[in-house]
């Protein structure tokens, strides 16, 4: 039976990816500080939806803390570690730099030398889209530049791609760099655009969008994500690869489709853009498709279906989340 570490598990993606590895048969030890980066009540309830599976043992750990970390996994033997805990979100990380670097560099770091601690062969890292900037020609392929980061959090996840490599080069470690694109889905990210467009039009409160609409995301839904993150555990020497969903939308559009699948209409209040926004992206995916045989499934219509369904199933609670 294959054995896997997840760090993050109580997060958006490493939930699913738990989740996905535990239906497929494996065991897997889940690490999360349960942090309030943002309202830790929907990280406690994804952690609530594993935490009974008999193949899975969750650790409340934080990767910046080393030698806590190393004392949990000791003498566990991983097939494979899915580095998925950060500090995510480019507008927020502006207030808080230190945070995002600790957790997205020295957590990172931390992370790599617990593969060598206990001779793993492969870690697969999650990384963003954000590292693009806005200078790069439309779709985004991996060789784009990625050296003028436009806010901490890019930087941050900059740096641990580095550190990934570094580590890679020195010590031979198989790793998969994944640069994930505006993932959503249910149980997603409380200060993400789409859940908060659920949440404030469900509640009638007037929606907050920054400048008119019209730029564009690669909207990916959550588990054709976990599907593609899991399969990046093959061993490929080291490669940077995206995953998104090759169909950008723009963000007034996707407004539209959460209307629609609600069956309410929006009371819209415009902000300008946020500084370190991005008017549009747009993921080239042919290096999935040839090294991990992926493609996303779900278009984004579906996947807004999905992610209402779920609010309106959980509305109870989650209506009273603190948005970011």
């Amino acid at each position: 039976m294959a054995m896997y570490l997840v760090t993050g598990a109580a997060g958006f993606i490493g939930h699913w990816v738990a989740r996905q590895l535990l239906e497929d048969g494996s065991e897997v030890d889940g690490v999360d500080n349960l942090n309030d980066a943002y309202d830790p009540r929907i990280k406690r309830w994804r952690l609530a939806q594993i935490e009974g599976h008999p193949r899975f043992r969750f650790m409340r750990k934080d990767i910046t803390e080393q030698e806590s970390l190393s004392s949990a996994c000791a003498g566990r033997r991983y097939d494979a570690v899915f580095h998925l805990a950060a500090r995510a979100g480019a507008p927020q990380s502006v207030a808080r730099p230190r945070e995002y670097i600790e957790a997205n560099a020295i957590g990172t770091q931390n992370v790599l030398e617990l593969c060598s601690r206990l001779d793993v062969g492969k870690l697969v890292l999650a990384s963003t889209s954000s590292l693009y900037g806005a200078g790069n020609p439309l779709p985004l392929r991996e060789t784009a530049d990625t050296g003028r980061p436009r806010s901490p959090y890019a930087a941050s996840k900059k740096a641990a791609e580095a550190l990934a490599y570094a580590h890679h080069h020195v010590h031979g470690l198989d790793v998969t760099v994944l640069r994930y694109f505006t993932v959503y889905g249910p149980a997603g990210r409380p200060d993400m655009s789409l859940f908060r467009f659920v949440r404030w039009i469900r509640e009638g409160e007037p929606i907050v969008l920054h400048g008119d609409g019209s730029q564009t995301r690669d909207f990916t839904y959550v588990e054709d994500v976990a599907r593609g993150t899991t399969a990046a555990a093959a061993p490929l020497g080291f490669e940077v690869i995206n995953l998104g969903s090759d169909a950008p939308v723009r963000l007034g559009e996707a407004l539209r489709m959460v209307e629609e699948s609600l069956g309410l209409k929006a009371r819209i209040r415009h902000e300008p853009v946020h500084r370190v926004d991005v008017p549009a992206t747009w993921a080239e995916i042919g290096k999935a498709r040839r090294l991990l045989g992926w493609e996303p499934r779900t278009g984004l219509r579906e996947g807004i279906d999905r992610m209402v369904r779920w609010y309106l199933d959980n509305r109870d609670w989650a209506r009273n989340l603190v948005l970011p």
